[in-house]
């Protein structure tokens, strides 16, 4: 048990390095695909906007890149709620390289981060 322990407090320096860099962008580039019509479109965000996408309505909270590389991953706090429903059905991060790390669960639509918009 003490070993346990002790190799948990050696890894815990590592887990907190591990964590990358990031600048905060204005906004950010977002796809919606209609699977009922295979329609896919682009949007442009800004940071606290919203914007309607078929039936669901998209708030950009918050882009982030890694530090010094716009063109880099984009990470982004999305809040998407369906017309007629309180409760949103996506909340949270989305991460471009990696959209089925969190991804939004609709039977009709689906919403990925593509870039954030640095200028």
């Amino acid at each position: 048990m003490k070993f346990i322990a002790f190799a948990l407090l050696m890894l815990m320096p590592v887990a907190g390095s591990a964590q990358e860099a990031v600048n905060a962008a204005p906004g950010a580039v977002l796809r919606s695909l209609d699977k009922l019509n295979a329609k896919v479109s682009d949007v442009t965000l800004s940071n606290g906007e919203t914007h309607a996408m078929g039936l669901l309505d998209v708030t950009l909270r918050e882009c982030r890149y890694p530090a010094g590389d716009p063109s880099g991953n984009a990470y982004a706090f999305l809040t998407i709620r369906e017309a007629g429903v309180a409760a949103p059905v996506f909340e949270g991060w989305m991460v471009a390289a990696s959209p089925a790390l969190n991804p939004l669960d609709h039977a009709r639509y689906d919403v990925w981060v593509l870039r954030c918009v640095v200028n």
